[in-house]
């Protein structure tokens, strides 16, 4: 039950993490809109392992998502 529970946590700030990337990829990027969902995870895939925009729990919680990862996640908002 508490396993669940954390999992939940960890899928929601998953979420608003990447909402929060795409934001600051999106102001440095203005054609991110027209970009393909592959190209998108790839620039979050680079964006997340450069680091620079993450503390050090926020980092562990995403680097291990893989492109595929962030492609199903970025499909399903």
């Amino acid at each position: 039950m508490l396993q669940d529970k954390k999992s939940e946590t960890d899928a929601e700030r998953r979420k608003a993490l990447l909402r929060r990337l795409l934001s600051d990829l999106s102001r440095s990027n203005p054609e991110l809109y027209y970009q393909s969902t592959s190209q998108v995870s790839r620039l979050l895939k680079d964006h997340i392992s450069d680091g620079k925009s993450l503390n050090g729990e926020d980092r562990k919680l995403m680097e291990p998502l893989t492109c595929r990862d962030l492609e199903v996640l970025l499909s399903l908002h």
